[in-house]
């Protein structure tokens, strides 16, 4: 009988790895990491100088942030953006100890949906946990509690934020609609601004990240093990799988493009940056 052994535990960082293993990694979080502080900044500054900063109304254009959307309650300080409330002025059973954010109500379903995302499971698995940091090389924890240990079984709710994301994307995809429409003194007339552009490309990037998402795999394909059975299911399975697989680069841009996205209105409601119209 041959006795063998496993291999001693690398120590975290230990490898044998000649390349710049560490480089991905350290790109994913900062990535990661910059739009996090972003996104929290922005979802606490809802006002700028006392006028909304998360809405522009100048020159005949209405863009609403997507951070933002839908915009279930407006700021009792800012009325501005009253047309796109749904209940109306800031809530009375709102503490009044606590700073009044639209986006406090909203940024939890799309935080929800990528924090559980199975791509950005991977990706901050490794740059935030180091659960391995790379392949090969060695990492903090010595033992594995499994997906159905905490905090990770968390990551099991992943579906159910998948459809209500479904619906961030009809949202904002009205929202993209109205952003083509600007007032005038004999009304409302078709145009096209530069926010109208970056609006509508916000909202096919999602639209490509969350369609492409691996739980519509199994919805869309009838909950069915061989879903080619099925002729409609497997053609909706076959969509959603030529989305999903750049997966990866659906959600990078999609991220990058969302943060953009509030950045534009905010510079424009600020007046720091012009919209300048391309269609009257």
């Amino acid at each position: 009988m041959v006795e063998t052994s496993l291999p001693a535990q690398r120590h975290f960082g230990e490898t044998t790895r000649a390349d710049a293993w560490w480089f991905q990694p350290l790109a994913v979080f900062l990535g990661f990491a910059a739009f996090i502080v972003y996104s929290t900044w922005s979802a606490f500054h809802p006002l700028y100088n006392g006028a909304c900063a998360y809405w522009y109304h100048g020159n005949g254009a209405d863009y609403l942030s997507p951070f933002f959307s839908p915009q279930l309650f407006y700021p009792a300080t800012c009325p501005g953006p009253a047309i796109h409330a749904w209940f109306g002025a800031q809530p009375a059973w709102w503490p009044s100890w606590l700073l009044f954010s639209p986006a406090f109500l909203v940024l939890w379903a799309p935080a929800g949906f990528r924090f559980t995302c199975y791509y950005y499971r991977g990706a901050y698995y490794k740059a935030f946990w180091a659960d391995p940091a790379a392949c090969a090389v060695g990492e903090p924890r010595k033992g594995y509690l499994g997906e159905k240990s905490f905090p990770l079984i968390l990551q099991n709710v992943h579906r159910y934020f998948t459809y209500i994301a479904i619906v961030f994307i009809f949202i904002l995809g009205y929202d993209a609609w109205e952003s083509l429409w600007f007032a005038t003194p004999s009304g409302a007339h078709l145009g096209i601004g530069i926010g109208t552009i970056v609006l509508t490309i916000n909202v096919l990037l999602l639209a490509g990240y969350t369609f492409g998402c691996h739980s519509l795999r199994h919805l869309f394909g009838g909950f069915l093990d061989e879903p080619s059975k099925r002729p409609l299911c497997a053609k909706s399975y076959a969509c959603v799988s030529c989305l999903n697989r750049r997966h990866m680069l659906w959600a990078w841009l999609s991220l990058f493009w969302v943060g953009f996205t509030d950045i534009y209105v905010r510079l424009c409601a600020a007046g720091l940056w012009h919209d300048f119209r391309i269609i009257f």
